[in-house]
C-alpha cells in the first residue's frame, strides 16, 4: 500500500487540533486552539472558509450537514454545514467538553467532558439527553457502536468503559491506561474507534499497541503492533471498508494495519516528529488527513484500500522482485524512519542480495516489514518477473509474533539529592552537610556552595568554566565532575577546604573515552564511577588508590564514613521494572565487602529516586513510588520498608523530595513538591519532617500499634551494634534507653496477651525479654492466676539465667573489656529494678518513717534495687501495681501463707538455681533466688530479704545460710547443686528484723489487750505501737536482730558440714531457733489464701 505523504501546512495556532472529512469527501474540516473551524476544499486551498466558535475549540464532528463543536465556553454547539450558521447549543457542562462524536445515522451526539460525565444528546431535540456517570477523572474520548446500542469512553482514571446507552449502565470496564489528573496531562488521548459496518471490533490504543475487543463477548481477541513503534499511540481510525486501521502516535509515527492479517501495511513518519492528535479517512479510503499538536495539517494520498482484490499499484511490475520492500518504501529520503535508519539499504538487505538460496523464508529487514519469500511467490529461485500477490493474500503473519514482556529502558545514572541536569537553575546536591546550586543561564554559569553549619566552612561561589554537572559535599571537601567533550577529557575537581596546607584544590583528567557517571565523598576518600564500568578511588588529598570493575552500568553511588554504597544495572528489566544490584563496601583497617551484588528491591514498575545513609550510617533509599527502605543488618542485610511518603501526599501529582534520614530521633527530612517531583531553587524550599511507620498489619489496633513500635525501635537501634563492632564510640545511655523502651513494649504486649488469654503468645513474647522482665512477667502471670503460664515462664527465666552466667567470665576483674561491653545492658537492668521498687513504694500511708522502715524497704525487691530512682514507668497496668504494693506490705512484716496454700510460691520454687550466680551476689546475701539475673560483683552489704522470701511458705524452696559465703570462695564452686528437699527447706529461716523480734516479745500483750483481732489486725496494731518507740529503742532492736542472724548463720554452716539430713532444722536448740519456731507456730494459726490476702491488704489500705 504505497502512498504519498503531502507536505504539512499551517492550519491553526499551536495546540490541540482535530480534523474530519464531510460525508462527500469534498471538504477537510479542522478546528484548533485559536477557536476557529476551517473548511478546506483541498490541502492546497489558500483561502479556507472559517467559522469562529469560541476562544478555543477542543473537538468537532460532522455528519449530514450538521457541524458539532466543543468549545472553551463549556458548551457543545451545532452549526449548519457548509454555511456555518449557528443552530443552537446541544448541551452544557460545568467544564469544557473534550471530545464529541456522531452515531452512524447522525441522529445522536455523544460528548465527554472534564467534569467526568458523558452525555448522549438527540440532535433533533436537545432536551432528550442521557447522562452516563461513573468515571472518576476527565473523559478523553467517546465513540458510538455502529448499531447504536453501546457507547465506549476512555478516561484519565485509566479505564475504558462500554456503556449501555438505553439503560445508562456500565457493561464492562477495562483498566488499560495510565492514570492522570487532567486531559492536558494525559500521556495518550486514547481516541477509541468502533469498526464500521459489522461493528465487530472496538479498537483501543494501549501504549504502543492497539487492542481489539469483540462486541458482545467483550473479549480481547487480537493485538496490532509494530516493532518500530516506541511511543504511545494517541489516536486510531478505521477505514470506511472496516478492513484497515490507521494509528497516529505521540512520536509522529503513522501506521496502517490490515486487520485480517494483522500486518502493518504502511508506515509513515511526521516530517518533524510532532505528536499526531487526530486522524480521519476520506470516504473513498484513498486518503488520510491528520493534524499535530503544533496546529499543522497533513495528508497521506494514494492509499488503495477499496479494491483489495486487485493489484495495489503498478510499481511492483517495474522493479525486480528481489527487493520486495519496494512495495512499501519509495526513494524519498525524508520518509525513512527515525529509528536508526539511513538512506542506504538496511543491513539485513545486503547479505540477502548476495545469498538468494538462503533457506530462511522469514527474513526481517531493518524496516521491520516482513519480506515475503518462498511458496507465496512461486519458486524460491525465480528472481525476475514474479507477480506480486494481492494485498489481501497474506492472511497470517509470516513469522512468530512475540507478545511477551518488553524490555524496560534502563534508568540513567544520577546524583542523589540533585535535580535534573537540563534545568538552568538546579540543585546539584542537597545533603546533611549543605547545598550545592548550579546556575547556567545567559548571565552566569556558576556554582554556589552553602553549608547548613557555617562553622564547617563559609559559603562559596565558584565559576563553572568547565561545565560541571555533578557534585558532592562533605565535612571535608566539595567534589565536582564534568563530562568530556570533543576537545577535553572528563575532569574530576576537588576543593579540599579542610586541608591544613595552602593548596586546597586538585584536579584529575579521566582517560580518553571515559566519562564520570557518579561520584561521592567519604571520610578521607573520594570515589568516581565511570562509563567504562570502572570505579576509581582517590584519597581526599588527590592520591590515586584502588581501582576495580563494576558488574554493570552504575545508577548512583553514595559514601558515609568508611562505607561505600553502589547501585548498578545487573540485567535488563522487563515491563517497566528495573533490575538493579547493590554493593556495600567498608574501608577501614580491614577492607571488606558487606553486600556483594545482591538484587536491589524496588516497588513494582518503579525506579530509584534517592539513595543515601542515615546520619548514623545505615544505608537507605527511596523509589519513585515514595517507599523508603532501610538496611536491616540484624536480618542478614535485608531491606525493610519504613515509610511511604505517598500516604501523606494530598494529590497524586504531589511528591516528597528526600534530603536526609535520621534514626535517633526518627525523622525523614524531605521537601514537599506541589505538582512536581523536584523543588525549585528559588524561593528556598522549606524542609518538612515525616514520621516512620512499618507497614505491619492491623496497625489501627492496640496490638498492631505496639508491634509496629517494637520492631521499629529494634530496627532503628541496630546501628549501635554496627558502630560498636566497627570500633566507634557509642552512646551507651541512648542504647540503654532503647533497650528499656523495647522491654516496656514487650511487657505491655504481654499484659495485653494475658488479658486476651493468649498464653502461647505470652511465652513467645517472654523469649524476647531480658531475664529481669521475664521475672516481672512471672509475677504478673502468678497474680493473674495463670499458673501454667508462670511455670513455663520460670523455665525460660532459668534458661536466660544460665545463658548470662555462661557468657560472664569467672574472674571479671581480669577482663575489663567485658564489663565495658555490658555496662549499657547492666545500667538498663538497674533501671528496670528501680521502676519496680518505685512501684512498690507508692503506698505512702503504709510507709515506716523510721530508719528501720527504710532498711526494710531496701530489703524488698533487692533484685530491682538501683542507685538513681529518677524515672518511673508503669509496665503492666493496675494488676502489677496492686501486686507490688501487696508484696511490699508482706515485706513490712506480714506473715506469709501457711503450707496449706502453696499455689503461688510453688511455681517459683520449682526453678533450679545455679551456683554460678553466687560470685555475682553480695557476700552477706542469702542465695535464695533461682530466677534472679546475676548482677555485677558488689561489696558486702547487710543481709537483705528477697521478694520470694517475703511471699514464701514453709514448703517454699530455700537454701541454708551456709550458702552466704564470701564471693571469692563461691567463685571456686561453679557446679549446680541439686534442688533442696522439703526437709531442708525447714532449716532456711528468714533473717528477722528488729520489728519482728519486738513483735515476738509483745504479741501476747497485744492479743491480751485486743483478743478479737485477727492476725492481720494484730500486725497492724503492732506496727503502730512500734512506730511510737524512740529512735534509740528501734535502733537497739535492729542491732539485736543483726546479731541473731549472724549466730544462726554460723550454726547452720556447722550443720551443713556434718551433712544435710531431713528435718535437721528442727534439732537446732538455740535461742534463735526457738524464736523462729514460735514465729512459725504463730503463722499457722490462720492460713490465708491469696484472695483473702488481697482482701486484707485492701482493708489495711483503707
Amino acid at each position: 500500500m504505497p502512498c504519498e505523504r503531502k507536505p504539512m501546512r499551517y492550519d491553526h495556532s499551536e495546540g490541540h487540533t482535530e480534523v474530519c472529512f464531510d460525508d462527500s469527501g469534498k471538504f477537510i474540516v479542522t478546528c484548533g486552539n485559536d477557536g476557529d473551524v476551517r473548511i478546506w476544499e483541498s490541502l492546497d486551498d489558500d483561502d479556507p472558509k472559517f467559522i469562529t466558535v469560541g476562544e478555543k475549540a477542543y473537538s468537532l464532528a460532522l455528519k449530514k450537514g450538521k457541524l458539532v463543536t466543543a468549545s472553551s465556553n463549556n458548551t457543545v454547539q451545532i452549526h449548519t454545514f457548509p454555511d456555518g450558521d449557528p443552530d443552537g447549543i446541544l448541551t452544557r457542562f460545568t467544564t469544557h467538553a473534550t471530545h464529541v462524536a456522531f452515531n452512524s445515522s447522525g441522529s445522536r451526539v455523544a460528548a465527554g467532558s472534564s467534569d467526568f460525565m458523558v452525555k448522549v444528546v438527540e440532535v433533533s431535540d436537545s432536551s432528550q439527553q442521557k447522562t452516563l456517570r461513573g468515571h472518576e477523572a476527565p473523559v478523553l474520548s467517546v465513540t458510538f457502536d455502529p448499531k447504536d446500542d453501546f457507547l465506549a469512553s476512555a478516561s484519565c482514571d485509566g479505564s475504558v468503559v462500554v456503556w449501555n446507552i438505553e439503560e445508562q449502565t456500565q457493561v464492562i470496564s477495562w483498566p488499560l491506561l495510565q492514570k492522570t489528573n487532567d486531559f492536558s496531562n494525559a500521556k495518550s488521548l486514547c481516541r477509541l474507534a468502533w469498526q464500521p459496518g459489522t461493528a465487530k471490533f472496538l479498537a483501543v490504543p494501549v501504549e504502543t499497541k492497539v487492542h481489539l475487543y469483540e462486541r458482545g463477548s467483550w473479549d480481547h481477541v487480537s493485538t496490532l503492533s509494530d516493532d518500530l513503534l516506541t511511543q504511545p499511540i494517541n489516536v486510531v481510525a478505521w477505514s470506511p471498508c472496516g478492513k484497515f486501521l490507521a494509528a497516529g502516535s505521540v512520536g509522529g509515527s503513522l501506521n496502517v494495519w490490515d486487520v485480517n492479517s494483522k500486518l502493518c501495511v504502511e508506515r509513515q513518519k511526521h516530517e518533524k516528529g510532532f505528536t499526531v492528535c487526530s486522524l480521519a479517512w476520506h470516504p473513498s479510503g484513498s486518503q488520510i488527513a491528520y493534524t499535530d499538536t503544533e496546529g499543522c495539517l497533513g495528508l497521506l494520498d494514494g492509499l488503495s484500500t477499496s479494491t483489495s482484490t486487485t493489484n495495489t499499484t503498478k510499481a511492483p511490475e517495474k522493479k525486480p522482485a528481489e527487493d520486495y520492500d519496494a512495495l512499501f518504501d519509495d526513494d524519498d529520503d525524508d520518509r525513512l524512519m527515525d529509528e536508526g535508519l539511513s538512506d542506504t539499504n538496511s543491513p539485513v538487505k545486503k547479505p540477502v542480495a548476495g545469498d538468494d538460496d538462503d533457506d530462511d523464508d522469514f527474513l526481517m529487514p531493518a524496516t521491520g516489514r516482513v519480506r515475503n519469500r518462498g511458496d507465496k511467490f512461486g519458486d524460491d529461485d525465480d528472481d525476475t518477473g514474479s507477480a506480486v500477490m494481492p494485498a489481501a493474500a497474506p492472511l497470517v503473519p509470516l513469522r512468530p509474533v512475540y507478545e511477551g514482556p518488553l524490555p524496560s529502558a534502563p534508568q540513567k545514572a544520577f546524583q542523589p539529592g540533585s535535580t535534573p541536569a537540563h534545568l538552568t537553575h538546579r540543585f546539584m546536591m542537597w545533603n546533611s552537610v549543605g547545598i550545592v546550586r548550579g546556575y547556567n543561564d545567559e548571565q552566569d554559569n556558576a556554582i554556589d556552595v552553602e553549608f547548613h553549619d557555617t562553622a564547617v566552612h563559609h559559603a562559596m561561589h565558584l565559576t563553572n568554566s568547565l561545565g560541571h554537572t555533578m557534585a558532592d559535599l562533605s565535612q571535608e571537601a566539595v567534589l565536582l565532575a564534568c563530562p568530556s567533550t570533543d576537545e577535553l577529557a572528563s575532569k574530576l575537581q576537588c576543593l579540599h577546604f579542610s586541608s591544613w596546607d595552602t593548596n586546597k584544590e586538585w584536579m584529575v583528567d579521566l582517560p580518553k573515552g571515559e566519562d564520570a557517571r557518579a561520584l561521592c565523598l567519604g571520610q578521607g576518600w573520594v570515589a568516581v564511577a565511570t562509563s567504562t564500568l570502572t570505579l576509581r578511588l582517590f584519597s581526599i588529598g588527590g592520591l590515586q588508590r584502588e581501582i576495580f570493575s563494576l558488574p554493570g552500568p552504575v545508577v548512583c553511588m553514595v559514601g558515609h564514613g568508611e562505607q561505600l554504597l553502589i547501585i548498578y544495572h545487573r540485567a535488563t528489566g522487563f515491563d517497566g521494572e528495573q533490575a538493579l544490584g547493590v554493593q556495600l563496601l567498608q574501608f577501614g583497617r580491614r577492607k571488606r565487602q558487606l553486600i556483594n551484588g545482591e538484587p536491589f528491591p524496588l516497588s513494582l514498575k518503579s525506579y530509584l529516586s534517592w539513595l543515601g545513609f542515615t546520619a548514623e550510617g545505615t544505608p537507605c533509599y527511596v523509589d519513585s513510588e515514595g517507599v523508603v527502605r532501610m538496611l536491616n543488618r540484624s536480618l542478614g542485610n535485608t531491606w525493610t520498608p519504613v515509610c511511604n511518603t505517598r500516604e501523606t501526599c494530598k494529590s497524586k501529582s504531589d511528591h516528597y523530595w528526600v534530603v536526609g534520614v535520621h534514626e535517633n530521633p526518627q525523622q525523614l527530612r524531605c521537601i514537599p513538591c506541589k505538582g512536581s517531583r523536584y523543588p525549585p531553587t528559588l524561593p528556598r524550599p522549606a524542609v518538612a519532617i515525616l514520621p516512620f511507620k512499618l507497614p505491619l498489619c492491623q496497625t489501627t489496633t492496640e496490638k498492631g500499634q505496639m508491634e509496629e513500635q517494637l520492631w521499629r525501635s529494634v530496627l532503628f537501634h541496630n546501628h549501635y551494634s554496627f558502630l560498636s563492632s566497627s570500633g566507634y564510640e557509642i552512646d551507651e545511655e541512648g542504647q540503654s534507653r532503647s533497650q528499656k523502651e523495647q522491654q516496656e513494649l514487650l511487657m505491655k504486649m504481654f499484659a495485653l496477651s494475658c488479658k486476651l488469654e493468649r498464653e502461647f503468645r505470652c511465652v513467645e513474647l517472654a523469649e524476647l525479654m531480658t531475664q529481669n522482665v521475664v521475672t516481672l512477667a512471672i509475677r504478673y502471670a502468678s497474680r493473674s492466676r495463670r499458673m501454667a503460664l508462670a511455670q513455663r515462664l520460670s523455665e525460660i527465666a532459668l534458661e536466660k539465667a544460665n545463658q548470662v552466667q555462661e557468657e560472664e567470665p569467672e574472674e571479671p576483674e581480669e577482663e575489663p573489656e567485658y564489663s565495658r561491653r555490658t555496662s549499657g545492658n547492666r545500667r538498663y537492668q538497674e533501671e528496670e529494678e528501680e521502676q519496680v521498687e518505685e512501684l512498690g513504694e507508692e503506698d505512702d500511708g503504709q510507709e515506716m518513717d523510721t530508719e528501720e522502715a527504710a532498711e526494710t524497704r531496701k530489703r524488698q525487691f533487692h533484685l530491682f534495687s538501683s542507685a538513681s530512682p529518677e524515672r518511673r514507668t508503669c509496665f503492666s497496668g493496675r494488676m502489677v501495681k496492686v501486686m507490688v504494693e501487696y508484696l511490699q506490705m508482706l515485706g513490712a512484716g506480714k506473715p506469709s501463707a501457711s503450707s496449706g496454700q502453696p499455689r503461688v510460691t510453688n511455681i517459683l520454687d520449682n526453678m533450679t538455681s545455679s551456683k554460678k550466680s553466687a560470685p555475682l551476689r553480695s557476700a552477706g546475701k542469702p542465695n535464695k533466688d533461682p530466677v534472679l539475673k546475676p548482677l555485677a560483683p558488689r561489696t558486702k552489704t547487710k543481709t537483705q530479704s528477697t521478694l520470694l522470701q517475703m511471699t514464701g511458705t514453709k514448703a517454699s524452696s530455700k537454701k541454708t545460710q551456709a550458702n552466704a559465703e564470701p564471693a571469692a570462695e563461691q567463685q571456686k564452686q561453679p557446679d549446680v547443686p541439686p534442688p533442696a528437699s522439703p526437709a531442708d527447706n525447714t532449716e532456711n529461716k528468714r533473717p528477722k528484723t528488729g520489728f519482728q523480734l519486738w513483735l515476738e516479745e509483745n504479741r501476747k500483750t497485744i492479743i491480751a489487750d485486743h483478743p478479737d483481732l485477727e492476725e492481720t489486725d494484730v500486725i497492724k496494731e503492732a506496727m503502730g505501737r512500734f512506730r511510737t518507740l524512740s529512735a534509740e529503742d528501734r535502733l537497739s532492736w535492729t542491732e539485736r536482730a543483726k546479731g541473731q542472724t549472724g549466730d544462726a548463720a554460723d550454726l547452720k554452716k556447722r550443720k551443713r558440714a556434718e551433712g544435710e539430713e531431713g528435718g535437721g532444722g528442727r534439732d537446732v536448740e538455740n535461742e534463735n531457733g526457738r524464736a523462729e519456731a514460735d514465729e512459725n507456730s504463730a503463722k499457722k494459726k490462720k492460713s490465708l489464701d491469696p484472695t483473702s490476702k488481697l482482701s486484707a491488704f485492701a482493708f489495711n489500705k483503707s
